[in-house]
Order: structure tokens, then sequence, then C-alpha cells
């Protein structure tokens, strides 16, 4: 494929916004006038449809549920008086307690000003908070985040050895929406456990943000933790970083979460005009749309050219991946949709795979970021009169040309600069570039039946994994091959899964489970206690 490039091509359809100090050059998807022409119909019903939705619709019927992650900077919005009050205190009261614990009047156990923050949660409720930390972080933080985001017990370890005898000066936030989330109850028992052997009162420790009247919101109540805030039903994790969730552990750190609340409603306002070449949003979900000729499929490979956005990547996969990634659309057909996010940073990860970019499967386009402002300060001359920032833009410039010429396709997002604003702009545009799209292909973008699926399918293993070990109590000493232990307690159909959990059990001293090697290995024999010869 031939991409069609010229300097009249590339001004008639960059987006440039002085203000947002963003720039989308979509110039190098190689869509033609007439596919602007044929998609002017499809968009205007889009722009509709997203009207009805910000005005309290129920955008999500499978649940019966608004989709209001747009109200959270602009509550003005919202459907009721009572939703745009419920917002706007919930700031009030997330920048008092963060002003209360950073002047010391607010402390934790035994007068210990709290210095640290430990983020408990899975998904969305972690990965926004974690990029939007990691992008703004500075030396004059106010605070220093730490993250419990997987079931890994080895990873709980690891997080919680950093913090070390840091712990009594360590505030706990455990963030889950409906309080019963496996992996976030998990990894809150695990650092209950850890401040109890510290002689220290998890509660006085601890913050919770969930929905109201949820197991956790009841559990905080009971034990009187600090502080709970709220999560809403019409906010979905991977949209909730400008509720509570994000806001809290921000405002603690010493981020400026006015000037993030700013540059996403800045940007939602864009992204409303009806007009395509003068939004944002509408072009980014164009270009995928056209990318995928509307059937889903193809890959986005996400380089952004600045260590600070390295998670972005991370967040995108969710946004998009768990938005897009539909088995059924709105009328119930089978239609697999979805856009496969990976990536890194540009230019040292690009190594990794941009061989393949080039030569392999043209079944991607690429989507650059690239930052303006190279480090607060000058820079010195590195060789051939340019400093080091300037060879990282000409990796950018570099890598763009040599897909170009490849006849790959790709577009560039550019921001001036990385800050709280920005980053507030670049949110935004991603989540409107999802809403438009998932309109535009007729999908759901704000469930997630699959994972619930793999919830269920997890609870079950666990039943089995119980189910095995409680058999095998009961027949101490005796030795069983997975196949004879799948059969005695009647899951057959289940024999692989049998044996993956003898041999975790094996390999973990909890339940005294032991394993007489077979050969071949599958053939191997488990039991409990002393073998009977």
């Amino acid at each position: 494929m031939v991409i069609i490039t010229s300097w009249k091509r590339f001004k008639e359809y960059l987006y440039y916004d002085q203000e947002l100090e963003l720039l989308l050059d979509i110039s190098r998807m190689n869509f033609s006038a007439e596919f602007l022409t044929e998609m002017a119909e499809p968009m205007r019903d889009a722009y509709h449809q997203l009207q009805l939705l910000e005005k309290g619709a129920l955008a999500n019927p499978d649940e019966g549920r608004m989709v209001g992650h747009y109200w959270l900077r602009n509550p003005d919005l919202a459907p009721t008086e009572e939703i745009a009050q419920d917002i706007k205190e919930t700031l009030k009261e997330i920048l008092d307690f963060a002003e209360q614990i950073h002047s010391g009047r607010l402390q934790g156990e035994k007068g210990n000003p709290f210095r640290n923050i430990l983020l408990v949660g899975v998904g969305g409720s972690i990965l926004g908070p974690r990029f939007v930390a990691d992008a703004l972080a500075s030396s004059r933080d106010k605070m220093k985040a730490f993250f419990i985001d997987n079931g890994d017990p080895d990873g709980i370890d690891r997080v919680l050895s950093r913090i070390g005898e840091e712990l009594p000066a360590t505030l706990c936030i455990i963030i889950s929406k409906s309080g019963g989330t496996i992996e976030t109850r998990n990894g809150m028992l695990e650092v209950r456990r850890a401040y109890e052997e510290a002689g220290l009162s998890f509660p006085d420790h601890a913050v919770a943000i969930t929905q109201r009247g949820s197991q956790l919101d009841k559990l905080s109540q009971k034990e009187g933790w600090l502080r709970a805030f709220p999560m809403w039903d019409w906010v979905g994790g991977r949209t909730s970083l400008l509720s509570a969730v994000g806001l809290l552990s921000l405002a603690l750190q010493g981020i400026d979460v006015a000037g993030l609340l700013q540059g996403a409603k800045d940007c939602d306002g864009r992204t409303r005009r009806p007009d395509t070449l003068d939004n944002p949003g509408a072009l980014l979900a164009l270009m995928w749309y056209y990318s995928t000729q509307g059937q889903g499929g193809k890959q986005m490979v996400v380089l952004p050219y600045k260590d600070r956005l390295e998670l972005f990547t991370k967040y995108l996969q969710q946004l998009i991946m768990e938005s897009l990634g539909k088995e059924k659309n709105l009328q119930g057909e089978t239609v697999h949709q979805g856009i496969t996010v990976y990536g890194n940073k540009g230019s040292s990860d690009q190594h990794s795979y941009l061989q393949q970019l080039l030569e392999g499967p043209d079944n991607f386009f690429v989507t650059f970021i690239e930052v303006l402002k190279d480090r607060q300060g000058s820079s010195a001359y590195m060789e051939e009169n340019s400093t080091s920032g300037e060879y990282l833009q000409a990796f950018l410039l570099g890598t763009r040309e040599a897909l170009t010429q490849k006849g790959r396709e790709s577009l560039t997002i550019t921001v001036k600069e990385v800050n709280a604003y920005t980053i507030g702009v670049l949110i935004a545009l991603f989540e409107r570039a999802v809403s438009i799209y998932a309109l535009l292909v007729g999908i759901n973008a704000y469930h997630q039946p699959a994972v619930e699926m793999g919830k269920k399918a997890a609870g079950q293993a666990i039943q089995l994994k119980n189910n095995i070990v409680e058999f095998l109590k009961s027949h101490p000493g005796k030795k069983f091959s997975a196949p004879e232990l799948a059969l005695a307690i009647q899951e057959e159909e289940h024999q692989e899964m049998v044996f993956k959990l003898l041999l975790h059990l094996t390999t973990n001293p909890e339940h005294g489970v032991n394993m007489e090697p077979g050969h071949p290995w599958p053939e191997s024999r488990f039991f409990v206690g002393g073998p009977i010869s």
C-alpha cells in the first residue's frame, strides 16, 4: 500500500488547539475524502447518541445504568441536582481530607504523620491512579505512593518490604466498587495482617473508596476506618480515574487535581463539536473505524516518546480493550469487535518489535505520542550539535517515516508538555474516542460480561481445590494420580485442572500436600501425611 503524504494533506487534516496544546495528525492514515463524506451521517447519529448519554440516558442497557464519567469534570451536566451536588461535595471532601493529612491534623496511630500512600485495588481502580501518579511524580511530592494491584503474594511482599519501617506512616486506601472483588479483598487482608504484625491498628490507617452500602462500606463503618469516599454505579472502573478512585491518592501525593479536571473538561468541550474535522475525539474514533473497516480485529501500537507516559499504554489497554472487545452488538448479533492495544515507549522499546512492524504482517496502525518539551531547563549538546531530546524526536520522526515508506499507517498525537492539564486532555480524548467508536459499530462499551465469566470460573477453581484438599485429608497417606482424584470427587471432565491445582498445592506448604513424581510427569501421585507403603 502506498501512503498518500503531502504538505497539503497534512494541513488539511491536522487538528490543532492552542489552548489544549494538542495536535492530532491523521494525514498518514490512508483514508480518502470520500470516506469522510460516507461517514458524515453515522457521525451525526453518534453525536446525537452522545448527547443523550450525557443527559442521563441508559447507555449501559445490559446493566440498566447511566454512564456519567463526563459529569465528574463538569458536574453541572449531570441529569439531577442530587448527582451534581454529590460530585461537588465529594471533591471538596477529598481536598479537605488531603489538607488534614498534609497539615498533620489527621495522623496515624501513635501520632505518626502520614508520609506514604498504599493503594490496594485491581484493574481500572488502580491502573489510572498508577499511571497519573507516575506521569506527574516529582521531588516536590507531599506523599509517596505504593500500589498493590495483583494477587501475587510475592508481589505484595515486595511492596511491603519497600515500605518497610515506614508502615506506621502509611495511609492505606482500599478501592473496590462492590466491596467483593476477590483480588482487592485478598490484598486488603494481606495488608491488614502486615499492619497487625507490626503492632498497628489497620482501621486507624485505612480509607475506603466504594459504593455506598457495599460490603466494604459496611466494614469501614463497623471498624471505624478514617474515612470512606463514594463510587457511583454510573461510573465504570476503567473510567473512574477522575472520581475519588484517582483524585484522592493524587491529591494526597500533591498532584494538581484541579488542572487534571480542567484539562479533561476542556477536551470534553472540543469533543462535543458536531464538525468532525474540528473534533479530536471524533477524528480519533473515525481513524479506528477506517483502519478496522468497522469490523474490529486490528492492532493499535501505542508509542509514547516520553518516560512519564510509559504506563499510558497499560491504561489504554484496559480502557480500549475492555470497552470495545465484545462478542455481541446491541442487537444481539455476533460481531467479535475489538482493537488490540500494545506497545510501550519509544525509542527504547520499539527495538523489540519495530522489525515486525516494518516487514511483518500489515495488521496494525501506530499511534505516536509526542511531547515537545524535553525537560525543565535547557539541555546540553551531545553530538552533531544536538541535544538528547532532539535525538529522541528524530527517532520518532524517523520511525514514522520508515513506516510510511513501507506502506504502514500511523497517526500522531502531540502535546506541548506533560503536566496535570495535558494528562487530563489525553484521558478525555481517548475516553471520547472509545464512546464514539462504540456507537459507530453498535456495541455496549460500558459492560464487561466476559470479565465476569472469568471471575466465576476462578471461583469454581477455588471450590475444586478445596474438594481436592478435603478428599486427600480424608485419606491420609494414600496416593492418588490426578485422574484418580478427579474420578473420586466426580470431576472427571476437569482432570487437567485437577493436575494443575495439585502442582500448585505441592509447591506451597499450607495444605500439606505432597507429590511422588511420575514418569511421565502427569502420572505423578499425590498424598497428604506420611505415604502408605
